[in-house]
């Protein structure tokens, strides 16, 4: 019984990650989406472990997913794989206030985003 299984949307080169509810802004997100896009895994993990940003080592467990799901899923080749595209959604935000003085309030909006990390399967130019 059950679903019948989806058809697959990626190329057969390709495998995805996605984190989803991340605290932390969509543009402090994209900065180190934008880091890592197009490099090689073993540089992007590199930048991604010496990088100074607090949300960089969830960035780094979504990367090592996508490669754990290109290697035990899609029977790909983790020295040959590049990040293809990684891009940054809006999630919820969270609204709360601040008491402020003369009995006004002040607005704080507390982000989340999700990230998608999609590698793929290059073969080197010999």
């Amino acid at each position: 019984m059950g679903k019948a299984s989806r058809a697959r949307v990626l190329p057969d080169n390709e495998a995805k990650a996605v984190t989803r509810n991340l605290r932390v802004s969509p543009r402090k997100l994209n900065d180190i989406a934008t880091i890592i896009r197009g490099k090689k895994v073993e540089a992007a993990l590199a930048d991604l472990t010496f990088s100074r940003r607090r949300i960089a080592g969830d960035v780094k467990k979504t990367l090592e997913s996508a490669i754990a799901n290109a290697e035990n899923n899609h029977d790909l080749d983790i020295n040959e794989l590049i990040v293809s595209e990684a891009y940054v959604g809006k999630k919820m935000v969270m609204k709360r206030f601040k008491p402020r003085a003369r009995g006004r309030v002040g607005k704080i909006e507390k982000f989340f985003s999700e990230i998608t990390i999609i590698v793929r399967q290059v073969e080197e130019a010999v």
